[in-house]
């Protein structure tokens, strides 16, 4: 990971970039003669207290003398030195212990000076009890932990020595910063890297966000240490708000994810000397990417380490978090970055075609209303179908506005998928409408929940009532009836003709024993669903969403919470959520309250069977003599018809015969089985006696 790079040369923002780097180089010079100037008056008054103790002063030469004032003058900013003493209030006492082992770290004299000096041949190095008897101005507190060189990390002391014999040792951070090298810091390496800018994170901001990040400068700009909260799962908007006050207020940004957070307190502890000692030097930004953090229901302290290190750090910082967090004993201004708005993201949508020379002619709002992309992808969008129009005119001259419209939905639609393919099962939808066999009541319920789904552009942004109430926007429905009676077959007709993917939600990943998993899990379904307003089928939802209980335990109440917190996001969530059972009566009323359509899925009677088999085989299939009207004698629904004209089909294709009815036989038989229901005489009268067949 590339390390971080501190600038201890402030420079005009209005210097060129050569000019800049010139100066720098050229503070470096003069900081360097200047540090080794102090290093070599302080070497040539150890050198004098090392005569002394040996009675020959007499024999010294005469030092040359160094002017540090002089090369202070030839200098834009102060020297590192000062400016290190200045940043952490050091007396004059510390600044010179601090330039003693520096000293000891760069020049070859000082070893067998302070050896000498501490009258000892092993204690080649500098001791507190040295700093004593060398300066005048000797303080005892200068090496108690509270002071500044111990506190902050300046200095190490050796452990398991006296404290005026321990050996001290500069930080090599602090020695490269003395040199004016850039500022490295091993530690911080480990966990936190620079946010580098890049133009997916520094465009123009939208209004609705721009009004964010404009509130996050007033109070983190001229030296504030406010701490801010960004709730959300719009990630990108986020990283894009974050990088535009660090620009603003022109202080580089640094991330640290949940994972870097030190998992003991006194790694924390040690972590929280190193960032506030690095803000000292270099105002800077800490981004806390807590976005993606999981906290275990038993607890794994993850959780409270981040409360800690929020709540110690006196810096300005920013938390970016999926859902607002409180922190005790803290003051988090928190801000809840939502989605673009619809005519934000017309605005992005027609910038990008307008770039690419690209008009859909008032086409445009069916794709906006439907998919919800960051930036960086819509103007992929826009470079994607302005390369697509190129190929298509080279082979069809007369390509419509219908193909450009068609080619960008597609191109949404698989930028979305990677959010819920990981969390979801993907369903191909295949069936159409014409495969489902449904009474014409049904049938028309489902055509009214095409109608609502394809016209919500018009009704909810041309028409105003998204803007009366964010709630109930998104379209809710209630598949009930037996199993295999074409539910999820449905569901699949729907997501088809929208042309939108079909995600079959787990259960088994979705209920958790843990207190809050759960909400969790559904909250990562929702958020993520969102990006391409898939079609989310709760499969056998009952399991999930059953009658709220009184209240007679603390699990009780937990999964009330549950049953409430999917109420919520049903209700938000502009999309279709279609829910599946087998029981409708044991679905909570409130929550059927809040069900747009409700559909019922009967159990097919004997005419429904009949043409359900006759469709049941592709038209590849080869089939001889096969009886559709005794056929839909048996007493099964679609599904189990669907199983057993598969399972006869095999037969068929083992033995080289076409399909006919004794594989079907055979297969209804082994159906059976699996019920665990006999099959009747009545069911497969005249099956395979000679007679006019409808094939």
């Amino acid at each position: 990971m590339a390390f971080i790079k501190a600038n201890p040369t402030p420079v005009s923002g209005e210097v060129s970039f050569q000019s800049e780097q010139s100066v720098r180089v050229t503070w470096q010079k003069t900081n360097l003669n200047y540090t080794i100037g102090a290093i070599s008056l302080l070497k040539n008054q150890l050198t004098q207290f090392v005569a002394k103790l040996h009675g020959q002063v007499d024999d010294l030469p005469m030092p040359n003398q160094i002017d540090l004032n002089a090369i202070a003058a030839q200098m834009q900013s102060p020297p590192a030195l000062e400016q290190l003493a200045n940043s952490y209030n050091l007396s004059s006492f510390e600044r010179n212990i601090l330039l003693l082992c520096a000293g000891k770290a760069v020049h070859p004299d000082f070893s067998n000076l302070c050896a000498l000096a501490n009258q000892h041949p092993d204690q080649t190095y500098p001791t507190f009890n040295l700093a004593l008897k060398l300066f005048a101005d000797s303080q005892w507190q200068a090496l108690t932990p509270t002071a500044p060189l111990r506190c902050w990390h300046l200095l190490q002391m050796a452990q398991g020595e006296d404290l005026t014999q321990a050996r001290l040792q500069i930080d090599e951070s602090i020695l490269h910063y003395l040199l004016g090298e850039p500022y490295e810091d091993a530690l911080l390496n480990e966990v936190i890297e620079p946010l580098v800018p890049t133009p997916a994170i520094t465009r123009a901001l939208q209004p609705s966000h721009q009004s964010i990040a404009d509130q996050m400068m007033a109070l983190l700009g001229h030296g504030a240490t406010a701490k801010v909260q960004l709730c959300g799962a719009q990630f990108e908007q986020k990283w894009a708000i974050v990088a535009a006050v660090s620009a603003q207020i022109n202080q580089p940004l640094y991330r640290l994810t949940h994972r870097g957070i030190p998992n003991q307190m006194g790694d924390l502890k040690r972590f929280v000397v190193r960032w506030r000692r690095w803000v000292k030097l270099s105002p800077s930004l800490l981004f806390i990417d807590a976005d993606q953090q999981i906290m275990a229901a038993e607890g794994d302290g993850s959780g409270a380490l981040l409360d800690s290190l929020v709540k110690t750090l006196d810096t300005p910082l920013i938390l970016s978090t999926t859902q607002r967090r409180y922190v005790p004993q803290s003051t988090l201004v928190s801000f809840d970055v939502l989605r673009l708005s619809y005519q934000e993201q017309m605005t992005l949508w027609q910038n990008a075609l307008s770039s690419a020379n690209l008009d859909l002619k008032g086409q445009l709002h069916r794709i906006v209303a439907q998919f919800n992309l960051s930036p960086t992808t819509i103007e992929a969008a826009g470079r994607s179908a302005q390369a697509n129009i190129t190929r298509s005119a080279m082979s069809d001259p007369d390509a419509t506005d219908d193909g450009l419209i068609s080619y960008l939905w597609q191109f949404c639609r698989l930028q979305a998928r990677p959010q819920l393919d990981n969390l979801a099962q993907r369903i191909d939808t295949v069936a159409t409408w014409e495969d489902l066999i449904l009474p014409e009541r049904e049938k028309n319920v489902l055509h009214a929940i095409a109608v609502q789904v394809q016209q919500r552009a018009r009704v909810y942004e041309d028409w105003g009532f998204a803007r009366k109430s964010q709630r109930g926007l998104g379209v809710s429905v209630l598949f009930a009836g037996p199993s295999g009676t074409g539910k999820t077959m449905a569901a699949e007709v729907l997501a088809r003709q929208f042309q939108l993917d079909l995600y079959r939600i787990d259960l088994s990943t979705v209920i958790s024993k843990y207190i809050g998993e759960t909400e969790k899990n559904l909250r990562r379904i929702f958020d993520a669903a969102e990006a391409g307003g898939a079609v989310l089928l709760f499969d056998e939802a009952d399991a999930l969403f059953g009658k709220r209980t009184e209240v007679k335990d603390s699990r009780d109440r937990h999964a009330n919470v549950e049953v409430s917190y999917l109420l919520q996001r049903m209700e938000t969530y502009q999309g279709l959520a279609i829910l599946t059972t087998n029981l409708k009566k044991s679905l909570d009323q409130a929550f059927i309250r809040r069900i747009r359509f409700m559909v019922d899925f009967p159990f097919p009677d004997r005419l429904a069977r009949t043409e359900i088999w006759r469709r049941i085989f592709p038209a590849q299939t080869p089939t001889r003599g096969l009886k559709y009207d005794k056929l839909g004698n048996l007493s099964v629904a679609g599904g189990n018809i669907c199983n057993i004209a598969l399972n006869a089909a095999f037969l068929a294709a083992s033995e080289g015969e076409p399909v006919q009815m004794t594989h079907l036989l055979q297969a209804t038989q082994q159906e059976y089985i699996k019920l665990e229901r006999p099959l009747t005489s009545a069911e497969t009268s005249r099956w395979l006696t000679q007679e006019k067949t409808d094939v």
